[in-house]
């Protein structure tokens, strides 16, 4: 599987309003025991990634996650920009995910996100 096809899939996981269309778009690129770590989670698994993407899909129906730019990798890991849309439109700040691979490049092994754009230093 491509590389953008597997963050892709991701995504699509993120924004799937049935849970056995998550499951199933989930597990075949999520390593066991990988994790999910943001601001306000670490989850182990995909059990617990499942559990919480349904929590939030629960507080924002019909909300999905979009891929904002390319994927770029080097050394078994990628970083992507995405943004949380809602039904009308509006969004949430664009965040940041890393994304750390299998030697195959076919599963996650990990994610980290980040929530929001970067900020820069003050300039004094």
């Amino acid at each position: 599987m491509p590389l953008t096809l597997l963050i892709d899939s991701y995504c699509a996981a993120w924004s799937d309003q049935n849970a056995e269309q998550r499951r199933a778009l989930l597990l075949p690129i999520w390593s066991d025991g990988a994790t999910y770590t943001d601001p306000t989670v670490h989850a182990t698994g995909a059990e617990e990634l499942l559990a919480h993407i349904a929590g939030v899909l629960a507080k924002h129906s019909g909300a999905r996650i979009l891929r904002t730019s390319d994927v770029d990798v080097h050394h078994g890991i990628a970083r992507f920009a995405w943004k949380f849309v809602m039904t009308d439109g509006s969004s949430f700040p664009e965040g940041l995910d890393i994304a750390f691979l299998d030697p195959g490049q076919k599963r996650i092994t990990r994610i980290i996100g980040f929530f929001g754009p970067l900020v820069r230093p003050s300039v004094s």
